[in-house]
């Protein structure tokens, strides 16, 4: 400390010769992440997530549907699976899966109030996802179990959901934004906040994603292909599930 008082002398000598009491009156705070502390149910989901490597992202036309599409994924190999908020009965189709497959991490999407948060939890829902940065829905699981993964686009909006007590961001629309690149160059001053690539990703890129910063990727259409989905093919919606949970395993791993 001695050596940087004599060296700030050096090139400014109108500094009070008290200046190395003031230096050590100075305290460091470890300003890494915001002070908000994890339920165990809440860790164990944000690691499953971040262990899978994707999140499936289902909407379909009817309950019916997307329940059996839903299945099909989750028999593919999908360990982590949010169900859009226009869903018909989009909660009593996450009940049933949450009973059918009770170890997998299912989650609603598309929430956009705090009403549908509560009814989300109130469901099974483990983690909630939406498109944006939406207070109401951070204030009502601040303090519970369920995972909340807000939308941001620009870096001042995932600085701030993060600041906010987000432990994982949503980076939407990522393909408009310029796909891989853009998580790469947020991933240098960023690296500390967990992201979830969104919006026009791909099975084939998914690994691409993950090893230039992305914390997981959601996959829509990807998996849950829409000729498939229109002509009520799980067959296809399997095989596709397959592969997507492969690509994200693999790309964790490495």
């Amino acid at each position: 400390m001695d050596m940087v008082v004599a060296s700030l002398s050096s090139c400014f000598p109108i500094l009070p010769p008290n200046l190395s009491q003031n230096f050590k009156t100075f305290k460091v705070y470890n300003c890494s992440s915001p002070p908000f502390s994890l339920s165990p149910k809440r860790e164990k989901t944000l690691s499953l997530i971040h262990s899978s490597g994707v999140i499936a992202c289902l909407r379909a036309n009817s309950a019916e549907v997307a329940f059996e599409a839903a299945s099909a994924a989750l028999r593919g190999g999908i360990s982590v699976l949010e169900i859009v908020m226009s869903t018909p009965c989009v909660f009593q189709v996450l009940e049933q899966l949450m009973h059918d497959h009770p170890t997998k991490v299912l989650g609603v999407g598309t929430v956009l109030d705090p009403k549908d948060a509560i009814n989300a939890k109130n469901a099974g829902a483990k983690f909630l996802m939406s498109p944006a940065m939406v207070k109401g829905i951070m204030d009502v699981v601040q303090d519970d179990e369920v995972v909340y993964i807000p939308g941001a686009m620009t870096p001042t909006e995932i600085l701030s959901a993060y600041a906010a007590g987000a432990k994982i961001v949503k980076v939407y629309p990522v393909s408009a934004l310029g796909g891989i690149q853009y998580i790469s160059a947020l991933n240098k001053p960023f690296a500390h906040i967990p992201m979830v690539a969104s919006q026009g990703v791909q099975i084939d890129s998914v690994g691409d994603y993950i090893s230039c910063g992305a914390s997981s990727v959601v996959l829509s259409d990807a998996i849950f292909n829409r000729e498939a989905m229109a002509q009520q093919n799980f067959n296809a919606i399997y095989r596709l599930a397959c592969l997507a949970a492969l690509h994200g395993k693999e790309a964790v791993v490495r």
